[in-house]
């Protein structure tokens, strides 16, 4: 099977640098060498890339609320800060494939996101992350949103957890929305049942405290029972409708989507406390992250792509660049931050490297690689990949970066076009506008504003040959391109 496997031409000055820690604010003990230590993810739900603190671009003001959250100001201080980590896709379920499989979305038959009618999800064939580490002796959880299949054969359970207490697929699938009062109730699973239904606002605002008090009583258990654990913390916030716990509330509906921020804070401390509490914290890889850019028609119930370009359901940078911290004491220095791009797809290659995985059969090899050199963010660290291949709708090739360069291909892209977001829950309509071939230096244009073609042919030419080597592999429905390399999704008739 042919992989997404492209050639850089970049010399070593062309690649994003790191910067070097400063003195710590707290000096880690330093822990002995785990052979495998516990995971911890926690995936939020359409936040931006300018929702974390210190994630914004030269003269860009941050949210305030950015300024207020100091469980992942702590999350910045003890691990390291990466400023060009990327999503595989700018929606929820493509996104969530990437991350749970290590491989880009399209190459297992995801794309988009799946709705409750939807007969598709996850290939029972498909080796996920969750099946990787329990393989290796790992207790495995996923609270929070699946988003794989709703169906009983894409369970989480039937994909390498022991345990899953969450919503099945996005928060605004039920009768509420969409105007499809055929939808069922949202259901809140515990295992293969439901343990109840989610029917109201209020019910939706306590979801963040009881998903995050199931996913630390898991923590608990497990490193007393001193057994290495992946806990999945996929909070369903912030995407719309909007819910918080009255005591994150505020009194200013247009207020609310801070106070949802707030909460997210809030449920990250209440994971590193709990690490603290059990004594493993030393052995515990902490990652925070998103699934794609914020969702900006809704306006004041959206979030911040600080700076970046566009937002969720595009390929522009504000749509799959995301904030990312990554703390592991020992491994990762504290308080560094780094423009090394890494993706989502690298997570269960990194894992795998680190426990020293078999690797996968050959008929479902995987594209991530391993990113223990990017979280070193050693001086000479490179990217984890050649080239990052950007797909968006029913598989479109849309772009590829390429070190510090950027290919945005031609295609239609959706857009507020300069018209502001709605308040209060509305939603403002998107345009479709035509998107021309462009170059773009990430380095000194992240807002990807100046189109450098003219300048810069040979550029253009080196990833043009990479854009036909994705094209191959993944296909291009642009181009009307199947692609080679990809597999199909499970199917339940």
């Amino acid at each position: 099977m042919t992989r997404v496997s492209i050639a850089l031409l970049c010399a070593a000055s062309l690649l994003p640098a790191c910067r070097a820690a400063p003195a710590p604010h707290r000096k880690p003990a330093q822990p002995t060498q785990p052979t495998r230590p516990n995971l911890v993810v926690i995936y939020c739900d359409d936040m931006g890339w300018g929702d974390a603190p210190g994630f914004a671009v030269a003269g860009h003001e941050p949210p305030a609320y950015t300024r207020e959250m100091p469980n992942l100001s702590r999350l910045a201080r003890e691990g390291a800060t990466f400023r060009h980590y990327y999503t595989a896709q700018p929606v929820c379920s493509a996104s969530r494939a990437a991350l749970i499989t290590g491989c880009y979305p399209n190459r297992v038959g995801i794309h988009g996101a799946l709705f409750p009618d939807a007969k598709t999800g996850i290939n029972p064939d498909e080796r996920t992350i969750a099946e990787m580490l329990r393989e290796r002796g790992y207790a495995t959880m996923i609270a929070g949103k699946w988003h794989l299949g709703h169906l009983p054969e894409f369970n989480p359970l039937r994909h390498g957890f022991d345990e899953y207490y969450g919503i099945p697929y996005s928060n605004d699938m039920w009768p509420a929305r969409f105007g499809r009062k055929d939808f069922p109730k949202l259901p809140l699973m515990d295992g293969e049942q439901p343990a109840e239904f989610i029917e109201t606002l209020d019910d939706q605002g306590l979801l963040t405290g009881k998903l995050t008090r199931r996913l630390c009583d898991f923590i608990a258990r497990n490193a007393r029972d001193r057994r290495p654990f992946f806990a999945y913390l996929a909070h369903p916030q912030p995407h719309t409708p909007l819910a918080a716990s009255p005591a994150f509330t505020p009194a200013a509906r247009r207020e609310l989507y801070a106070g949802v921020m707030r909460e997210i804070d809030w449920s990250v401390g209440e994971v590193l406390k709990t690490l603290d509490r059990a004594g493993a914290a030393n052995d515990t890889i902490v990652v925070f992250t998103s699934d794609n850019g914020p969702w900006l028609s809704f306006g004041t119930d959206a979030g911040s792509s600080g700076g970046l370009r566009e937002g969720k359901g595009t390929t522009f940078e504000g749509g799959v660049r995301e904030p990312c911290f990554v703390r592991w004491p020992g491994h990762v220095p504290a308080g560094a931050t780094s423009d090394v791009p890494w993706m989502s797809i690298d997570l269960f290659a990194t894992m795998a490297a680190i426990t020293a995985a078999p690797a996968p059969a050959a008929d479902r090899s995987i594209d991530g690689r391993d990113a223990r050199s990017v979280w070193s963010c050693a001086p000479d660290a490179k990217p984890t990949q050649e080239a990052y291949c950007f797909y968006y709708n029913t598989n479109e090739l849309q772009a590829v970066r390429m070190g510090k360069w950027k290919l945005s291909l031609p295609r239609k892209s959706r857009t507020l076009a300069g018209k502001p977001g709605s308040v209060d829950g509305a939603e403002t309509p998107y345009t479709n506008e035509a998107v021309p071939l462009a170059l773009y230096d990430l380095e000194r244009d992240p807002a990807e504003t100046t189109d450098l073609l003219a300048e810069h042919p040979e550029v253009l030419a080196e990833l043009l040959r990479h854009v036909e080597t994705a094209r191959e592999d993944l296909g291009d429905a642009l181009t009307k391109r199947a692609g080679s390399g990809r597999r199909e999704p499970g199917r339940v008739e």
